[in-house]
């Protein structure tokens, strides 16, 4: 006995001190993750320590920390003991490794063996529903952890608002945090805000930002990195302003803060900033290269994205799948298929081509760049695993370019792999360009929608509604516009924009009231189109409040709001401003030009006209199929055949531009005009496209100023066999037999029109007065100031005669709607201001005449618009 004590003295000693030489190792391996401190295991095993549960928890954590889930596992089946602590450390293996589903069944098996879940481990498994989106799993566990007094944790707590947030419920979430409130942390703000900002409510997550100042919360890295990514939206001067924050309450400017601020003011187009940040510390890596190469290629500064590229590489830091798909963005927006190669080729030698981020960003350059569709397929195949991304890139491809089959194939090919398609899939499908016919197609894709509830997200409610539209069924649009929970700009430019194309301009711009009773900003789309409705309509007034509106807003500075100024300015006659909106653009597109164009020649400036189109192309901007309409129809006004023909055969052999059906109808009037009536025909009879009726119009026209019986016959025989019942036919043959004395040809031509039902369409005009438009139809006496406007024209035909103005007035052009508009515009408008008239059809001969004579008496200038031709009288000259 004297001998055994002391030796099992000395062992028990020596255990002990082994047990604690294990533990101080796993503390120091697992803080640090090192696979060294598994080598403990095998002596713990020989020393029966295994029963330790403490120790045996400290190496589960560590094999979970250096050999994942499975291995942890392994190792948990082994324990001869486990507690709440041994399954925690298990099922947070599973959670970290992003095996979600393991780590929930985990979480049942463990209830059901009867062990209490502490709040970590409730913690990972509300993770883990957060992380899948299982809402039910979710609340089951809200009911467990209330039973089990955990209902004012504030980790729970935190890990609860996470879970109703990314599961859609934001309410709710804020609900459960005010409940909270007096027990809140700054990770619960912080979670709160994250949420918000989740959910795209950016201005609620900063007032509630200024709220957890109030409670007296400090803000930690986190908050700022979630609030910085609401400023990139919500503009500068917020951003700012957090900035400063950041740097009252002393916080680190680490890594993960730093690549926030340079997104933020890249979001902002502060690219300056963004860089000045990022030079703040000498610290550097991946995700922060990523934000500066991404920012320069938001902002469309695409050498300085590539330069970045070289630069991030020459510092030794190797691109990530993101930084690839970073760089290949900026290919696409260029876009430059020869960069977009040569940065595939660095994508395969980095081992990443199956990569699903790295493949998406290709496919997208390669439907962008390539011509071929095959470069895109290629990419899309090679993918391992092709995720909703990869299919919608590919279907946005195919419906770029109009391949609508295609397109609705690709949707099914997708659906039977099992990858459910998301709103953008949606909206790129209902995007197709030759949609336009498909109303059966819509409305399946929208009955696939409403089926899978896609129809409750804006994007796929803006893009159903722009379809609709499209269509022509405003009705059925305005019926998803009401049922959108929150609209936007883009609903409302769609709408706008779509009726501008349909004709509805006044409809159009009721749509401004809509925005603001919605409290929806216009923005510089929506603007321009506003613009576009004013334009048509020629509502001067209208058109400078918008420009007001551009000044006041700092829309103006966007291209878009330019140049529709521009076009606005032209068509109403006032081409000085125009001038002056154009010279103020630093570097005017080939829409401003255009627009330019358009406004001199439309104003009687042919030799500016084409002066412009001259300066156009000396300024390094290429012009397009739209310029050489508006200089065809320049010729045309001024009847300069040679020149417009010489600008004719210049698009295919000097521009590389294919005349499409509009530019052989001005070449056909062109030369029609001129009496070259023969050549007119020839180029009808060998043009690459079948003649419509327009053309057969504008021949007829020509034929009658010409007084060709037998061609003008044969044409308007043609043109009715397109268009039966255009009574534009019947008239021109008609008055053309009249002006050639044969009065009875004349009217039975009128009677074949009036047995087919036609009538003439009633000329008629139309005058803005203080943002009200009064429309006059010729001959019509229901205008309340019919009686005033026919004494003001009977006081100016008496003017002329006291004057001796040589004005021989036909009865019947009394009642033109013309007339009365200007009558109207005399007696309404204050003196000098300009009377600014629309017209549906051409100006008579008498009209025009009695125009020049009232600018003769008044100080006032009359300009009449018909379609795309303006007249300017002015001191008695048009």
């Amino acid at each position: 006995m004297i001998c055994r004590t002391p030796t099992r003295i000395f062992n028990r000693n020596e255990h002990a001190c082994f047990e604690e030489t294990c533990l101080r190792i796993l503390s120091f391996c697992k803080s640090r993750s090192l696979e060294e401190g598994i080598c403990v295991h095998s002596p713990i095993v020989k020393l029966g320590l295994q029963y330790d549960l403490y120790l045996s928890n400290n190496l589960l954590t560590l094999y979970g920390r250096c050999f994942g889930a499975e291995k942890a596992h392994h190792f948990f089946d082994e324990m001869p003991h486990r507690d709440v602590v041994s399954w925690t450390g298990v099922l947070s293996a599973y959670s970290k490794c992003g095996n979600h589903e393991k780590a929930l069944e985990l979480f049942d098996v463990m209830v059901a063996s009867g062990v209490c879940p502490n709040e970590f481990t409730l913690s990972s498994a509300l993770r883990s529903c957060s992380t899948l989106g299982n809402f039910n799993c979710g609340t089951c566990i809200q009911g467990y952890m209330i039973k089990q007094g955990f209902k004012e944790n504030p980790i729970l707590v935190s890990s609860l608002i996470d879970l109703y947030s990314k599961c859609g419920y934001t309410e709710d979430a804020y609900k459960l945090f005010t409940l909270e409130l007096d027990n809140g942390d700054t990770v619960s703000w912080t979670t709160m805000i994250s949420s918000f900002v989740q959910a795209q409510k950016w201005s609620q997550a900063l007032r509630l930002y200024a709220n957890m100042i109030e409670a007296g919360i400090p803000p930690n890295e986190y908050t700022f990195v979630k609030l910085l990514a609401a400023c990139g939206v919500l503009g500068l001067n917020h951003g700012k302003l957090i900035h400063g924050h950041m740097i009252l309450w002393g916080v680190n400017l680490n890594l993960v803060l730093k690549t926030a601020l340079v997104d933020m003011y890249s979001r902002c187009k502060r690219m300056e900033d963004a860089i000045k940040v990022s030079n703040l510390t000498p610290v550097y890596d991946i995700f922060l290269w990523t934000a500066i190469i991404s920012g320069f290629s938001q902002n469309f500064m695409f050498k300085e994205a590539v330069a970045a590229f070289h630069q991030m590489e020459i510092s030794g830091i190797l691109p990530n799948n993101f930084t690839y798909s970073s760089i290949l963005n900026a290919c696409s927006l260029i876009p430059s298929l020869e960069l977009g190669k040569q940065i595939h080729s660095r994508v395969i030698i980095a081992g990443l081509k199956n990569d699903v981020s790295a493949g998406n960003a290709l496919v997208d350059m390669y439907v962008k760049c390539s011509h071929e569709i095959e470069d895109a397929l290629k990419v899309f195949k090679a993918i391992s695993s092709p995720n909703v991304i990869s299919w919608t890139s590919l279907i946005a491809g195919l419906s770029e370019r109009g391949f609508q089959q295609d397109s609705f194939y690709l949707l099914r090919a997708m659906l039977a792999v099992g990858v459910k398609p998301n709103t953008f899939t949606m909206s790129s499908i209902l995007g197709v360009r030759n949609a336009l016919k498909s109303v059966h197609q819509t409305m399946m894709l929208h009955g696939y929608m409403i089926k899978t509830q896609l129809d409750h997200y804006k994007v796929a409610q803006n893009a159903l509604l722009d379809t609709y539209a499209r269509l022509g069924m405003l009705h059925d649009a305005f019926q998803v516009a009401s049922l959108m929970s929150h609209r936007d700009a883009v609903t409302y430019t769609s709408l706008a924009a779509r009726m501008n194309q349909m004709g509805h301009h006044e409809l159009a711009l009721h749509i401004i009231s809509g925005m603001n009773d919605d409290d929806v900003k216009v923005d510089e789309f929506s603007l321009a189109s506003f613009l576009s409705s004013s334009a048509s309509l020629g509502k001067m007034e209208t058109g400078k409040q918008l420009h007001c509106h551009s000044i006041k807003s700092g829309l103006g500075s966007w291209i878009s709001v330019s140049n529709s100024l521009i076009d606005m300015y032209g068509k109403c006659g006032f081409l000085h401003e125009a001038q002056k909106v154009f010279g103020e653009i630093t570097e005017p597109d080939v829409v401003s030009w255009n627009g330019l164009i358009a406004g001199l020649a439309s104003n009687g400036q042919i030799s500016s006209a084409f002066s412009a189109f001259d300066d156009m192309r000396l300024a390094g901007v290429r012009p397009d199929s739209i310029s050489f309409l508006l200089v065809l129809n320049a010729c045309n006004n001024g009847k300069l055949v040679d020149l417009g023909l010489e600008y004719f055969q210049s698009m295919k052999g000097m521009h590389d531009i294919k005349p499409q059906l509009n530019h052989y109808i001005y070449l056909v009037g062109l030369l029609a005009q001129a009496g070259r009536l023969e050549e007119a025909m020839e180029v009808i009879e060998t043009m690459p496209f079948r003649p419509n009726a327009l053309i057969h119009k504008t021949i007829l026209r020509a034929c009658k100023a010409h007084r060709n019986i037998p061609l003008a016959e044969d044409v308007a025989r043609r043109g009715l066999a397109l268009e039966p019942s255009d009574p534009a036919f019947y008239l021109l043959l008609a008055n053309l037999y009249d002006d050639s004395g044969m009065h009875e040809f004349g009217e039975k031509t009128r009677q074949a029109m009036r047995k087919r039902g036609l009538r003439r369409n009633p000329g008629w005009s139309w005058i803005e007065v203080r943002n009200k438009v009064h429309l006059f139809v010729t001959q019509d006496r229901s205008h309340p100031q019919l009686n005033e406007i026919h004494k003001k024209l009977d006081s100016l035909m008496a003017d002329f005669d006291k004057h001796g103005y040589p004005y021989q007035g036909d009865g019947d052009s009394s009642y033109h709607s013309e007339k009365l508009a200007v009558g109207f515009g005399l007696l309404n408008l204050p003196p000098k201001a300009p009377i600014c008239i629309m017209k549906n059809n051409t100006i008579c001969r008498d009209c025009h005449e009695f125009m020049k004579f009232v600018t003769r008496l008044i100080n006032n200038e009359i300009i009449v618009r018909e379609g795309n031709r303006l007249h300017s009288f002015k001191k008695g000259e048009c």
